[in-house]
C-alpha cells in the first residue's frame, strides 16, 4: 500500500511505517504536485497540500490522515468514499494550558507588569482580580474545552459548557444546548470559544451575542477565527476587561488590521497548539491509524466531512 507523507517524522518513525508494509513517499507541501506516482497513492498523511495537490486525480486514494484538528482545508472535490481522520485531542493539552494562561494574564493584568518592568518602574497595581468565584462558559465541550475546564477546576471557578446536544460532560458542572447560549451568556465573567468552524458556527459569536455578554467580561478564542465576527468585536471590545485571540478570520493577520490597535486585546499567531510533545503525539495517532487500516480495524478520529467535524 502506498502512503504519501507531506512531513518527514524522522528516519526511525518513517521506518516504523514501512515496517507495517507501506511504501512511503515524503514530499513537502510547498513543492508537492500531481504526477503519475503521487496519483497512485492510497493513503495521504498531511496538513494542507490541497492548493497544489488535486485529489480528484488520485483515483486510488482511500484514506486521509490530517495532522490538524480543524478540517477547513479539505477540498470540495474530495470523493465521499475517502475516509478522513483528524488529530482531535492531539493539541488539546497545550491549548487547555493556553486558555488558563490567558485567563490569568487578563485578570492579573500581566501586560501592566511587563510594561512596568520594561520601563524600570515600581508601581503596585491594585486592580488585579482572582479567578476564584468567576463563572466561565466554554462554547464547545470537545477535547480542547475539556482540557481547559480540567485545568481550571483547581481555581474554584464555576465551569459550564455549551454544546450542540447539551448532554452532560466530564469536567463541566453543567452543559447547556448551544441554542441557549445567546440567552444565558450574560451570566458569565469569561467566555472561551472552543468550536470547530462549520456552516452553523460561522459568526456564532455575533454582534448580538457580544452585546449580551456582561460588561468587563473576558473573551478568549483558541479554536477557529470565523466563529467570531471580528467587525462586531471591534464595536464591543471597549466594554470588556480583556480579549485574547489566537485565531483570526484571515491568517496571517494583516498588518493594517484594526485589531492590532485594540488596547485590551492580546494577539498571538495561532500558537496555542504548540508544545514540545506535538510531533510525538501526532505521530502516534498516525501510526495507530495506519496500523488499523492495514489490519482492517476501525480507525480513530474519523470525521464527517459534510458536518465539518
Amino acid at each position: 500500500m502506498k502512503a504519501l507523507f507531506t512531513y518527514d517524522y524522522g528516519k526511525e518513525n518513517m521506518d516504523r511505517i514501512r515496517a507495517l508494509g507501506y511504501e512511503v513517499m515524503v514530499v513537502g507541501e510547498t513543492v508537492i504536485e500531481n504526477n503519475p506516482q503521487i496519483n497512485q497513492v492510497e493513503v495521504l498523511v498531511c496538513y494542507s497540500p490541497f492548493k497544489r495537490l488535486d485529489v480528484g486525480q488520485m483515483k486510488q486514494l482511500r484514506f486521509i490522515q490530517l495532522s490538524s484538528t480543524g478540517i477547513d482545508q479539505l477540498p470540495d472535490n474530495l470523493d465521499r468514499d475517502v475516509q478522513v481522520a483528524n488529530n482531535r485531542g492531539g493539541y488539546s493539552v497545550p491549548m487547555g494550558e493556553w486558555t488558563v494562561m490567558r485567563l490569568l494574564e487578563l485578570y492579573k493584568d500581566a501586560d501592566y507588569f511587563f510594561t512596568q518592568q520594561k520601563n524600570r518602574k515600581w508601581a503596585i497595581n491594585t486592580s488585579i482580580q482572582e479567578l476564584a468565584g468567576k463563572r466561565v462558559a466554554f462554547l464547545g465541550t470537545g477535547t480542547v474545552a475539556t482540557e481547559g475546564a480540567r485545568r481550571l477546576a483547581g481555581f474554584d471557578m464555576t465551569i459550564h459548557g455549551f454544546s450542540l446536544s447539551g448532554a452532560p460532560k466530564d469536567c463541566f458542572e453543567r452543559v447547556f444546548p448551544m441554542d441557549a447560549a445567546e440567552d444565558l451568556i450574560g451570566g458569565y465573567d469569561a467566555v472561551v470559544i472552543a468550536l470547530p468552524h462549520t456552516e452553523k458556527t460561522h459568526h456564532l459569536v455575533s454582534e448580538k451575542f457580544l452585546g449580551r455578554m456582561k460588561d468587563q467580561a473576558v473573551l478568549i478564542n483558541v479554536s477557529r477565527g470565523k466563529v467570531l465576527d471580528e467587525r462586531a468585536l471591534l464595536l464591543h471590545a471597549p466594554r470588556f476587561k480583556g480579549i485574547a485571540l489566537d485565531v483570526f478570520e484571515e491568517e496571517p493577520l494583516k498588518k493594517d488590521s484594526p485589531l492590532w490597535e485594540v488596547p485590551n486585546l492580546l494577539i498571538s499567531p495561532h500558537n496555542s497548539w504548540v508544545s514540545q510533545r506535538r510531533n510525538s503525539r501526532r505521530f502516534e495517532l498516525i501510526y495507530s491509524n495506519l496500523q488499523r487500516l492495514k489490519e482492517g480495524r476501525p480507525l480513530q478520529n474519523l470525521i464527517d466531512v459534510e458536518r465539518g467535524y
